[in-house]
């Protein structure tokens, strides 16, 4: 009882500590000028911080910083069975799992979900329908049901494909036996576990759980990364873009942090880590080139960009959302290891307010 209650006041301090944080960054200051005015719609602001050479610069540092952030970031985890103490059996490694799904929530909720709405309610579009009916909310929960959908199937259909091949040896089943193993093994060592085992135990589901989280899971990042990129290289404004690459690095890094421990624990083969890896670092980086190409003739302004950004961040949000509750928090927090460990899991639901308060606390910037 004394242990539950001194577990009760560290999780009490740490949330008060971040609330006080929060708080503190939050707080505006009376000294800033006011905003300027919003661009009108589908034209860019030409006002004093209107700069395309100087904001061609800043774009092309950040494809450079965010593509080297992107890359530690989801590296780290990937890198970290070097390290005793942050192997997947280490209490350590599953109070960082906590922080960097802690991320993870906070990126749909206070990044991704607020920036649909600001699309989707913006005045550039008409009032009806984009204003009397909650397309942000609406988009994200079909995506929510829609990301349970492929979560659901694609664990019975290769837990059926998997059944099938215990049960029935033979030529026949060559194609399907190749690509359970490759599931299974990421690509390597596909025919000698081709037949193996009797039923799928509980081992194997839910290693084939990690690998189709983490599949669905890159989905979604990659889909809000690509249009935060491409917002980005379209803008020609340098007071913007100055602050909004310190912040999309960190964005990047703790994200990628996220996306690495799913993928570590999916123990795919070493190929298919990579591409993985350079998937999620490449795609800001390749949205800001795209931005660039178009910036002549794409505005974040207009209604048609509005509308496609403001429904891919809709739907890239409820798979997120989804994701960081479901497969990620829930699946830890429930699970045999934590509810057995009242202490780790104090101390991963304290890294949890930490990562989500401190990607709460970048969106401030971006």
């Amino acid at each position: 009882m004394a242990n539950t209650s001194t577990n009760g006041r560290r999780l009490a301090s740490a949330l008060l500590l971040l609330l006080a944080v929060l708080a503190l960054g939050l707080i505006p200051n009376a000294s800033a000028e006011p905003a300027p005015a919003p661009p009108a719609c589908g034209s860019e602001s030409l006002g004093g911080c209107h700069d395309r050479s100087e904001a061609l610069k800043l774009k092309v540092v950040a494809i450079a910083a965010i593509l080297v952030t992107s890359m530690i970031g989801v590296g780290l985890p990937l890198f970290s069975r070097g390290v005793p103490a942050l192997k997947p059996d280490r209490n350590l490694f599953v109070i960082v799992k906590a922080f960097a799904s802690g991320v993870i929530l906070a990126t749909g909720y206070m990044h991704v979900m607020p920036d649909s709405f600001d699309d989707l309610r913006s005045e550039c579009l008409p009032e009806v329908p984009w204003r009397k009916f909650p397309f942000t909310t609406f988009v994200a929960m079909l995506s929510a049901l829609i990301t349970l959908m492929v979560d659901s199937y694609a664990m019975a259909y290769y837990k059926k494909i998997n059944a099938k091949i215990d049960g029935d040896g033979g030529d026949a089943n060559g194609q399907a036996k190749e690509a359970v193993a490759v599931l299974e093994h990421g690509g390597t060592d596909a025919h000698a576990h081709g037949g193996a085992g009797g039923a799928v135990d509980g081992e194997k589901a839910q290693l084939l759980r990690h690998r189709v989280v983490a599949q669905v899971l890159e989905l979604g990042i990659v889909v809000h990364s690509v249009v935060i990129g491409l917002s980005l290289g379209a803008s020609d404004n340098p007071c913007t873009i100055r602050p909004l690459i310190a912040a999309l690095c960190f964005h990047q890094m703790f994200e990628g942090m996220g996306l690495g421990g799913c993928i570590l624990q999916a123990e795919f083969g070493l190929s298919v880590k990579l591409i993985m890896a350079f998937f999620f670092s490449a795609t800001t980086p390749f949205g800001i080139a795209l931005g660039i190409g178009l910036s002549n003739v794409y505005s974040d302004s207009s209604p048609a960009a509005l509308i496609v950004e403001g429904l891919l961040n809709a739907s890239s949000a409820g798979l997120l959302n989804y994701m960081a509750l479901v497969d990620l928090l829930a699946a830890d927090f429930l699970g045999p290891r934590l509810q057995a460990d009242m202490k780790l899991q104090t101390w991963s639901y304290v890294a949890v307010l930490f990562g989500a308060g401190f990607m709460s606390l970048m969106a401030k910037w971006a």
